[in-house]
């Protein structure tokens, strides 16, 4: 008996229409962009936040506590994100959400050190205790939502648009605190002036909030329910993805060391470097840094689409050796005045959009869906505290110790970590990232969800093709 199942093999779900799937990239964007404008205003108000906080300290305890705030980021990812698994992925971003905001808003409303002593940096570390435990599961639910919104063979495209928010968050953060130094006195910025950055993240919250309350959970996510694939307790999923996927979330992790030292060196410590190592005043250095990402957010969407075209590796592995070849050179070309800056920050940027553009496509794909908000979120966050977020005050010392090329030197060793986790991950561009199998791998046919008679299931249509001995043809071929 011979069966045709050349096409109707597996019935796939039908593609979201195009303006879900806008309303679902503007409520992954709007929450990143609030994650990283506080981190952003943060780092660019280092000076400020010194005077006001440790005024017998210098920056190298600012640079600290900002270290310190990655700290709850791993608890973050290890209580929302099986939550996330659990429950749903909207549910979990829109209260962590409304932590962020709230969380840097508070900041600006802290009493000065001059006012009430030592509680004055005990309340700033507090409240970005709080922002690391909220961020420890907004990141890592906002890739996985944007994925799973995406059609697969669109998902790098798409998906670049969830760090398009990382960019804008950053330049945001960046212009607001170039045009309160433009416009207030010295006096005035540092007495007043730098809380109104932090004042803003309140609104920009609450954007996020109604605009993610007005999406349905992932399609991904809803089939995993109506399937009853999903977790039925927060610590199956954690018990499950520690003892099945611990591959993975090592690959994630090395990949992530690599990712995010680029990232805070040229996004966050770049200012202090260039003040500080370079001798360019702060108005010039927040130019640079405007320029270059600006013309960062415009290109992209580039990198993600290519990325559908030749895939997620190839992407990483020339990203990951330019950045290697041109961290020395471009270190040199931002010592030989301010155009030359703005040249080697934004080479260094756009041989970084590889990586950065991918983020969304490449992370959550390397989990199955039912533990894939935890396996993002704990391997992401983990690798973030460690290397993330010390980056700036282990730049800081190094140059201080070494000399002004030692970010460049440090920037290549993560490249090498990078090198060595993305050699055994899966190609997953064009894969579907549904049910329980890891896509991209022999096993993402043996895993997919099943009905109750033992029979593979999608979207709870009876697979007749085990039953007369007819192999599926792979998805995203």
């Amino acid at each position: 008996m011979s069966v045709d199942m050349s096409k109707s093999d597996e019935v796939e779900p039908p593609e979201v229409d195009e303006k879900t799937l806008r309303r679902a990239v503007g409520a992954s964007m709007i929450g990143n962009a609030t994650e990283w404008y506080d981190y952003g205003v943060y780092a660019y108000l280092t000076a400020e936040i010194t005077h006001n906080f440790f005024p017998n300290a210098g920056n190298a305890a600012t640079l600290l506590v900002y270290a310190v705030s990655f700290i709850l980021r791993p608890l973050g990812g290890i209580v929302w994100g099986p939550i996330g698994d659990r429950l749903g992925r909207n549910k979990v971003m829109a209260m962590t959400i409304i932590l962020m905001s709230v969380g840097t808003a508070l900041v600006g409303l802290i009493p000065n050190y001059q006012s009430i002593g030592i509680w004055a940096p005990i309340f700033l570390v507090l409240l970005r205790i709080v922002q690391g435990f909220s961020t420890g599961g907004e990141y890592g639910g906002a890739a996985t939502f944007m994925a799973e919104y995406s059609p697969d063979k669109k998902r790098g495209f798409w998906g670049s648009f969830l760090e398009c928010g990382t960019l804008l968050g950053f330049s945001g953060g960046l212009a607001v605190v170039l045009i309160l130094r433009a416009s207030l006195s010295d006096d005035a910025m540092m007495s007043w002036g730098w809380r109104i950055p932090f004042l803003i993240g309140l609104p920009l919250g609450l954007v996020g909030l109604y605009l993610r309350s007005r999406m349905e959970d992932t399609p991904v996510f809803r089939e995993l329910q109506d399937n009853d694939e999903a977790e039925e307790a927060a610590t199956g999923a954690l018990k499950s993805l520690f003892r099945d996927y611990w591959q993975p979330i090592l690959r994630l992790f090395l990949m992530v060391v690599a990712l995010n030292i680029a990232n805070y060196t040229l996004l966050t410590y770049m200012p202090t470097y260039m003040t500080s190592a370079l001798g360019i005043s702060a108005t010039k250095s927040d130019i640079v840094l405007l320029i270059g990402q600006l013309i960062m957010v415009a290109l992209i969407w580039i990198a993600g689409s290519t990325s559908d075209r030749v895939g997620r590796k190839p992407m990483w592995w020339f990203s990951l050796t330019a950045m290697f070849v041109l961290a020395v050179p471009c270190f040199w070309l931002m010592g030989q005045g301010l155009g030359w800056a703005i040249v080697g920050f934004t080479v260094l940027g756009l041989v970084y959009l590889p990586q950065l553009g991918t983020i969304s496509a490449t992370f959550p794909a390397m989990f199955p869906a039912h533990v894939r908000y935890a396996g993002m979120a704990i391997s992401y966050n983990i690798s973030t505290a460690a290397f993330g977020g010390t980056a700036s005050l282990v730049n800081d010392w190094m140059v201080g110790w070494g000399g002004r090329y030692m970010p460049a030197y440090y920037m290549m060793l993560a490249m090498v970590i990078g090198m060595i986790g993305l050699v055994k991950v899966p190609e997953t561009a064009g894969e579907s990232i549904r049910g329980r199998g890891i896509p991209g791998t022999d096993d993402e046919e043996e895993q997919q969800p099943r009905d109750k008679s033992g029979i593979h299931n999608v979207s709870g249509i009876r697979d007749v093709s085990k039953e007369f001995g007819v192999r599926r043809r792979p998805r995203g071929q």
